[in-house]
């Protein structure tokens, strides 16, 4: 797991690549200094974060797709870093994968007004919400806690985060980058169709841009 900084509290959270924007002079706006981060309340921006989960397909490969337009907030103050606190919202009926049938089959209803496969037609939301701060006696790693809600069933959920950089965006607002990842079983969501075959471990990687307001 990635090392992280004291006050990488953390969002569940996807979206499309977009290209790398370079400033002027050579170097990215943002970069991994702490100093940079100032307190208060982010927004996540939707089109710069994203969730990335990761199954084993039949034990031949590893199978990947994307939750985006993740919205929420960071709440973070760099002289309190466990009071750090993060609250979003992952729109699962926006998942993406490489396959538009796959795709389809995450979200279709159940055959015949059966339980679906996996997320069936409309489904709600998913959401972490934060509960505990832990951070290491060095001050560069942390666990965030905190409670995730998927299909309709709410679990706790430890994530480790690793602060990414912090800086100025393209949109002159203050922007601070994390990354952080964790495994969790879709068993116990309620999503268990394959398994074996496609495992029940999903393991997540989280991208997510928080821009100040």
């Amino acid at each position: 797991m990635r090392r992280i900084l004291p006050y990488a509290a953390l969002a569940l959270v996807a979206v499309v690549a977009t290209p790398i924007v370079v400033a002027q002079g050579g170097s990215a706006p943002g970069a991994p200094d702490r100093s940079r981060v100032t307190g208060g309340t982010y927004v996540a921006d939707p089109g710069h974060t994203m969730v990335v989960w990761e199954v084993d397909h039949l034990g031949f490969s590893k199978y990947t797709g994307i939750f985006g337009d993740v919205t929420g907030t960071l709440v973070i103050d760099p002289k309190n870093p466990a009071a750090a606190r993060v609250d979003v919202t992952i729109p699962v009926s926006k998942v993406t994968t490489a396959s538009a049938g796959l795709t389809s089959h995450l979200l279709r209803a159940g055959k015949d007004g059966g339980k679906p496969d996996f997320f069936g037609a409309n489904p709600a939301d998913a959401k972490f919400v934060s509960t505990s701060v832990v951070v290491d006696a060095e001050g560069d790693e942390a666990k965030v806690t905190g409670n995730l809600t998927l299909n309709g069933v709410t679990k706790p959920v430890t994530l480790d985060v690793d602060f990414h950089g912090a800086g100025i965006g393209m949109t002159k607002k203050e922007t601070v980058g994390f990354q952080a990842e964790t495994t969790i079983r879709r068993s116990d969501f309620g999503v268990s169709m394959g398994i074996p075959m496609v495992s029940d471990e999903v393991e997540l990687e989280i991208h997510a841009a928080f821009e100040k307001q």
